[in-house]
């Protein structure tokens, strides 16, 4: 009879409300998704950096005509070196391949690159130095090989990958902490939206309030319908911002990277961690901003 009740009491406060109960909802729905994808944001500059780091090598230039580091002062590497260094390269620890790259591959691949430039067809393969592409199989140990190759005798320069797309990295960064910035003060006009409605709702009852304390009902039993009413919308606007993270995940599988395919998406299980925590967003700030709200201006 008092869950009945209870029940009863939670679909009046809804009706009675009902437009505030809406529009707290749809509030609720658009500030969690927004928090959401922030938190695939996250995920993504997470995914990206696993691909990509996976896939950065390392490029041992060696002297070349063109070349005039201090190390390259005796000229052209010369086959010795060149041999010296490729068996140095792969005796260490933390090498997992090494490749070989020689002048007129350098310059095939600089066509290829560059077949649409001008500057393509003022490039000779002389001018391309020859190079070891290392793979590490850490690769953040990258200054282990900067420390034993920079300045040697038949080595140019020693250039890491990761250099190049940490500035990449960086803005993704800012946009992402730019996401959750929006998503947060959005949850947070949420709350403040839950404690206006209810602060509404417990003054628009306030007689049905002070019948129920005059015959002995306890204050946690009058304060609980409110209380569930602001849970209630919660979750509401949880399960339509999880529709909305999961409708984005369909339309990036199914238009988005099949033309990025250069890259790696978040998957599913980014989806429902971010769900998880949206919920437990949602259901922390509706109660905290109901029990600040009904203590303040539910007297009873």
């Amino acid at each position: 009879m008092r869950a009945r009740f209870l029940l009863s009491e939670v679909r009046i406060g809804l009706r009675r409300n009902l437009t505030m109960t809406f529009a707290v909802v749809v509030t609720t729905a658009i500030s969690l998704s927004l928090l959401g994808i922030g938190l695939l944001s996250n995920a993504q500059v997470g995914a990206m950096k696993d691909y990509w780091y996976d896939k950065i090598e390392v490029s041992v230039f060696l002297c070349g005509n063109l070349s005039d580091s201090p190390s390259c002062s005796a000229g052209v590497v010369t086959a010795d070196q060149r041999i010296t260094i490729q068996q140095d390269l792969q005796d260490m620890s933390v090498v997992d391949s090494v490749f070989y790259e020689s002048q007129s591959e350098a310059f095939k691949r600089f066509q290829e690159r560059f077949k649409d430039s001008a500057i393509a067809q003022n490039v000779t393969a002389d001018q391309l130095p020859e190079s070891f592409r290392v793979k590490l199989k850490d690769p953040t140990q990258f200054s282990v090989i900067v420390s034993a190759f920079s300045g040697r005798p038949g080595v140019d320069i020693v250039q890491d990958q990761r250099t190049i797309l940490e500035k990449f990295f960086k803005l993704l960064g800012v946009l992402r902490n730019g996401a959750l910035a929006v998503g947060f003060a959005s949850v947070l006009t949420a709350a403040l939206l839950i404690s206006n409605t209810l602060r509404i709702a417990a003054y628009n009852r306030r007689r049905e309030t002070g019948v129920m304390k005059l015959v002995g009902a306890s204050s946690w039993s009058i304060q609980l319908p409110f209380l569930l009413e602001g849970v209630i919308s919660a979750v509401i606007g949880w399960a339509l911002a999880t529709g909305l993270l999961a409708g984005l995940k369909t339309v990036i599988d199914s238009n988005v990277a099949p033309l990025l395919t250069f890259t790696r998406f978040f998957g599913w299980g980014e989806v429902w961690i971010a769900s998880a925590w949206l919920l437990a967003t949602g259901l922390v700030v509706s109660i905290v901003a109901s029990v600040i709200t009904l203590r303040r201006h539910l007297k009873v």
